[in-house]
């Protein structure tokens, strides 16, 4: 994944609205790289060879379906899930997405929301010990005293996932004990000493 170019699915069936949105992206300021998928099941099977920072999707394509959405997130979590709104939905389904983009958003206020995640993910490459925000959950809970299991279910994730997600916590933070972790997590404000 290029880290000065910030690698952007839209998952949209409309050839107006794609070619709009792409436009607009492609003509603004910023690097971005777009890609268009018809499907969240054609994202998926691409997603393999692939990997992008920022995922949009026509909300429209999750509706009655948010079961099979979640199982693809899981399965894809360094990416960060949108929505691209161009007419009624229902707040609960929105709420599912880490952003919403709306039709009638201006070009700078799209442009600005995504280029905020270019520079997030710009700072995560460059920060040496740079967790995710997924491990910085894990590493959350295992402070808090959970086993792999019990952070396993309370993040929808499997073990095996846990046991990545603490092998790459140990290896960025280069702190294999516990008590090392809790120091680590208190001084990235992660926990505070209350917890």
């Amino acid at each position: 994944m290029s880290i000065d170019r910030l690698s952007i699915a839209i998952v949209e069936p409309s050839s107006i609205v794609w070619e709009g949105l792409s436009n607009l992206l492609l003509k603004s300021q910023h690097h971005f790289a777009v890609c268009r998928f018809g499907s969240v099941d054609e994202l998926q099977r691409f997603a393999s060879k692939r990997q992008f920072h920022l995922v949009i999707v026509n909300p429209a394509l999750i509706q009655n379906r948010e079961c099979e959405f979640f199982r693809i997130r899981k399965g894809l979590p360094d990416m960060v899930w949108g929505a691209f709104v161009y007419s009624l939905f229902d707040s609960e389904l929105l709420a599912r997405f880490d952003f919403v983009i709306s039709l009638t958003d201006s070009v700078e206020s799209i442009v600005d929301k995504l280029s905020s995640f270019h520079a997030e993910s710009v700072h995560d490459a460059n920060s040496s010990d740079g967790l995710t925000e997924r491990e910085a959950e894990v590493l959350v809970l295992l402070t808090k005293g959970y086993s792999n299991k019990e952070i396993a279910d309370k993040l929808n994730i499997s073990v095996h996932t846990v046991i990545s997600h603490r092998k790459n916590i140990v290896e960025k933070t280069d702190i294999k004990s516990l008590p090392g972790l809790t120091i680590y997590a208190i001084s990235k404000k992660l926990i505070c000493l209350d917890s």
